[in-house]
């Protein structure tokens, strides 16, 4: 199971445990008021902690990449969670709403009337109720909406970024409504503690996401030197020059950019670090964000460095590495090479690298870095030879099964490999990809 797999399950799981434990309504016949209450609070339970948790990672913290095994997870697991917290808010006004329709349709009984005996719970508390439960109704229809504009990938990327943002303006009120109508029971018991613990990190997160804070330490301006447009002008090699003080990196990892005007955009770093301030990475317009950087571009201009960030460093005491890339997945390959071919690790490497007919000059560029690296490439023209598959590759190296592989390219094409070689004997901890697939 892998870390994203665990670390989803084992937060819905303890929720889950916690909020039984501390309501049990599963267990035996009870009204139907209760039990939809109780459901009530469940599903908004789970909402929150899965939205609080969201925000968190959202903060690219580096302290958390070896824990969930790179930003790449990290955010594959933020879209996961974001997911769930949608479901959760859905069922969460289904369990609000069904009874009323459904009386009101003849199918069940009116529910009785509350009695206006005492309140219980403390008298602030339940003086705001009223106002808690009609902050909820609006940030319910803000949180859909917003959740959705995010998961459809039609909608333009600037204004994704943008909209997204506002998750975390949607959160501090929802934090506001859900102490206040927390079942007044649970606060004696640890799921209370657990939930208020992640609103509580979830509230600073969302306030250092409004602030702009996220990301802020780790960057460097830098200024565009270079630009080399590629013969079929969807990719474009942009060399940028720091001004500022930079970490350095490993090959495979990558950066967020700001180029002029737009928001930050994850790219691999396709050059490897000489503390000379000069850094490479080759974009391919894949979306409506990174087709219009060619003609946008210009020599000159500034822009903003955010890293580095990423897991993807072809370690492991494997003696044998197989290396696959296909299109412009070929970047933190290139910038491995270069690293190699200064301070070899006495690895045997093969490289398979997977191409349209537009890339025969990035070809003629990775034969002469593969001669310097001492890599063996193997050149996959896709529209001659059809798809690579793992059967390919398994004949070419015989002793695949001792190697790592190391993955970068699209999403589906990597999951059908992995699939592949694990059936055919490859230990699962043996195959890394990069999990980014983002706008």
């Amino acid at each position: 199971m892998s870390r994203i797999t665990l670390t989803f399950w084992g937060l819905c799981a303890l929720l889950t445990i916690l909020w039984l434990a501390a309501d049990p309504v599963i267990f035996g016949s009870h009204p139907l008021a209760q039990v939809q209450n109780s459901f009530i609070n469940y599903t908004g339970i789970v909402a929150m902690g899965t939205m609080a948790v969201s925000l968190l990672l959202a903060l690219r913290s580096v302290r958390l990449e070896p824990h969930v095994g790179g930003l790449d997870k990290s955010y594959r697991l933020h879209k996961w969670l974001g997911v769930a917290a949608l479901g959760m808010v859905l069922a969460h006004w289904l369990w609000i709403n069904t009874p009323s329709w459904l009386a009101a349709a003849g199918v069940i009984a009116p529910p009785p009337r509350r009695s206006r005996g005492a309140p219980s719970g403390p008298a602030l508390l339940h003086t705001l109720q009223g106002p808690a439960r009609g902050i909820g109704s609006w940030c319910f229809y803000a949180a859909v909406i917003l959740l959705v504009l995010a998961l459809v990938k039609w909608f333009p990327y600037r204004r994704f970024i943008q909209t997204h943002r506002l998750l975390a303006i949607v959160y501090l009120p929802l934090v506001f409504h859900s102490v206040v109508l927390l079942k007044t029971s649970y606060w004696k018991q640890p799921i209370a503690y657990l939930i208020a613990a992640l609103m509580a990190a979830g509230t600073v997160a969302a306030i250092y996401i409004l602030f702009r804070r996220v990301g802020r330490t780790r960057q460097a301006v830098g200024q565009i030197e270079r630009i080399t447009e590629h013969q079929d002008g969807r990719i474009v090699a942009v060399t940028i020059c720091l001004k500022d003080r930079w970490p350095g990196h490993d090959a495979g990892q990558f950066a967020f950019v700001k180029f002029d005007g737009e928001e930050p955009h994850p790219f691999t770093i396709s050059s490897g670090w000489k503390d000379d301030g000069l850094m490479t990475f080759v974009i391919k317009g894949l979306g409506d964000y990174t087709a219009a950087l060619p003609t946008r571009l210009q020599p000159g201009s500034l822009v903003t460095v955010e890293g580095p960030y990423g897991r993807f460093n072809f370690g492991g005491n494997e003696r044998r590495q197989i290396w696959v890339s296909a299109g412009i997945g070929i970047t933190p390959f290139i910038s491995r090479m270069q690293h190699l071919a200064m301070h070899p690790d006495g690895k045997v490497v093969d490289l398979f690298h997977a191409t349209g007919a537009g890339d025969v000059r990035i070809n003629a560029d990775l034969w002469r870095l593969v001669h310097a690296a001492k890599v063996n490439l193997h050149v996959w023209v896709s529209p001659e030879q059809g798809l690579l598959t793992a059967d390919h590759i398994c004949r070419a190296v015989p002793e695949w099964k001792e190697a790592a592989f190391w993955f970068c390219g699209p999403v589906d094409f990597g999951k059908t490999l992995r699939e592949d070689l694990t059936n055919a004997g490859l230990p699962k901890q043996a195959f890394h990809q990069e999990l980014f697939h983002f706008r």
